[in-house]
């Protein structure tokens, strides 16, 4: 019997596939606990409008992140802080820092753990900094690190 399996099933099938497996095993236990269900003509035909779906939203985000990364090459943003001799900052400037002061001087949303700080910005002046906005697409951003 062909069933589209709704959801992984270990050494059987992953979400979306459509495989044979035995009647009695697809009957008594993968249709009956929704693990998967027959492949008639109109699920298949539902199963092919939902990856043309899904298809078209993967390239809809990477629109988007390729609009945001144009937007955000752009810009710089500033970051006010306490330093002390020769440029050197009491404690640090982190990733959260950076991200709220995008949102506050620019209304734009970034992910801290998308932002690529191996280590935290420990001294004034600009800083450049990579933001990961998709699979395929890197931005870097320009972060202006000054004295209260």
């Amino acid at each position: 019997m062909k069933v589209i399996f709704l959801n992984d099933v270990k050494n059987k099938g992953k979400k979306g596939e459509v495989k044979e497996v035995a009647t009695g095993y697809a009957q008594n236990f993968l249709i009956k606990k929704g693990l998967a269900e027959e492949a008639t003509p109109g699920n298949l035909k539902k199963l092919e409008a939902q990856k043309e779906a899904a298809k078209e939203a993967a390239a809809q985000e990477l629109e988007d992140a390729k609009s945001l990364k144009e937007t955000l090459e752009g810009k710089e943003v500033e970051v006010k802080t306490k330093a002390g001799e020769g440029g050197k900052l009491f404690g640090s400037i982190s990733s959260k820092q950076v991200v709220d002061a995008y949102k506050e001087q620019h209304d734009i949303k970034l992910d801290k753990r998308k932002l690529d700080m191996s280590e935290p910005l420990k001294s004034l002046g600009y800083h450049r900094l990579h933001v990961k906005l998709h699979q395929e697409v890197s931005a870097e951003i320009k972060v202006h690190v000054v004295e209260k």
